[in-house]
């Protein structure tokens, strides 16, 4: 009950939140190839500078070790004016960003 309860406040507080500039942002660019099967690709962009690009597959197709393999990278203007870009890998290891701003 206590978690339903908290659960409740932290949507409570997001509605309350006031819009931002963010919230207004269109999409610019969305290419998809995903047909549901196979290999997948997507990349978008949205008129407040955020880009996306992700590509995956299965490898291992068939065996004991067949994973899901996705490599991708997004970035974002941050509030002082720079362009952060992360680069990731995720696979059977976990999710493994890079970016010159991650420690």
């Amino acid at each position: 009950m206590k978690l339903f309860i908290v659960a409740a406040l932290f949507v409570a507080a997001a509605m309350a939140a006031p819009t931002t500039i963010d919230g207004q942002a269109q999409i610019v660019v969305q290419n998809i190839d995903n047909i549901g099967t196979g290999p997948y690709a997507y990349e978008s962009e949205t008129s407040n500078g955020i880009v996306q690009k992700e590509q995956g597959q299965l490898k291992n197709v068939g065996t004991e070790n067949e994973a899901l393999e996705v490599r991708g990278q997004y970035s974002y203007p941050g509030d002082d004016g720079v362009i952060y870009t992360i680069t990731y890998i995720a696979n059977e290891l976990g999710f493994q960003p890079q970016g010159a701003h991650i420690p």
